[in-house]
């Protein structure tokens, strides 16, 4: 974590209001006690009106981030999206979905903070999230970095083929995860069930954006096909 993230993350902990203790706060940002205590210390320094002291507690005096204007329809969007992506994604979005939630909490206006605990909107969850089970946290990075990815896919009988890819998106359609990718086999795109992907390596190489290949001509692609079966199903 960038110290700059983590020292905004340490404010909206201490903005909830109550008295923290370093070691508390140590394990809610996952760093040590001597790091807490060096960051209070450099916060304060900065003019964040910090009061407490090493082995009382902390807590933030008349220091008042902007508030986040959210009415409860779009926090109820967050919440549902953020707890979407906990239930569904890898380890790493399920805890910045919980993180991401936790800044909203904080951000918002006084008196509307309870806004996101008060939503009913629900992903349920059981144990490690399914993504955790696919390639989901690899495929992530490789799109980022537009890495090229090689690809042990079995179709729906079962056949395997190798495929090396260039991945542009992923896509989610519960409770489905599918890769759209450029398949170099095929030189053709391709959508590609996570949970048919036997084995997934990613390479070092960074593939190259040329016309035809991008998901830009994708997204045409798919909207001149449904264009297209749009017109066949109105013709007489």
């Amino acid at each position: 974590m960038r110290r700059a993230d983590r020292l905004f993350r340490l404010l909206l902990e201490l903005r909830r209001g109550r008295v923290v203790t370093a070691d508390q706060l140590a394990r809610r940002l996952e760093v040590s006690a001597r790091t807490v205590y060096r960051d209070v210390a450099d916060l304060s320094a900065s003019g964040v009106p910090i009061c407490g002291e090493t082995g009382v507690g902390y807590r933030l005096a008349g220091f008042e981030l902007p508030p986040l204007m959210f009415d409860r329809d779009e926090v109820e969007a967050l919440a549902l999206g953020a707890r979407t992506a906990e239930a569904w994604g890898d380890a790493a979005l399920a805890r910045a979905a919980r993180s991401a939630l936790a800044k909203i909490e904080a951000a918002l206006p006084r008196g509307r903070e309870r806004l996101v605990e008060e939503t009913r909107l629900y992903v349920p969850t059981w144990g490690e999230p399914p993504g955790e089970r696919l390639p989901l946290a690899d495929l992530r990075r490789a799109i980022r970095e537009r890495h090229p990815v090689r690809l042990d896919y079995r179709d729906e009988q079962g056949r395997a083929s190798d495929r090396t890819v260039r991945p542009l998106a992923l896509a989610f359609y519960p409770p489905r995860w599918l890769l759209i990718a450029w398949c170099e086999l095929r030189g053709d795109f391709r959508n590609f069930r996570l949970d048919r992907i036997a084995g997934c390596a990613v390479a070092d190489g960074v593939f190259p954006d040329e016309p035809g290949t991008t998901l830009a001509d994708y997204v045409r692609q798919v909207e001149a096909e449904a264009a297209a079966w749009q017109a066949r199903q109105s013709s007489p």
